[in-house]
């Protein structure tokens, strides 16, 4: 199913990148916001999709988890310090 250029499943999870390689499953969210925060959205495609992580790309500076460690909130302009490379 695709919505408004997101993937989305018939349990509501709606995703904004997924990215599958061997056998890791990775999502990342795009939210322009200050204060990112964890959704049932986001729970439920951990669930139903089998996540290894979930990382929710943002506007702030800093880097901070939002749900123990398999869903965080990564601060943009740290993408490269933050995220290892999928090799």
């Amino acid at each position: 199913m695709v919505d408004r250029g997101a993937l989305a499943t018939y349990a509501e999870a709606e995703l904004d990148l997924l990215i599958i390689r061997g056998r890791r499953r990775l999502e990342f969210e795009f939210k322009r916001t200050t204060s990112p925060s964890r959704n049932r959205s986001m729970r439920t495609a951990l669930e139903v999709l089998n996540l290894d992580r979930l990382d929710v790309i943002h506007a702030v500076q800093h880097t901070f988890p939002l749900q123990g460690d398999r869903i965080r909130a990564v601060a943009f302009e740290r993408i490269y310090e933050e995220l290892e490379p999928l090799t």
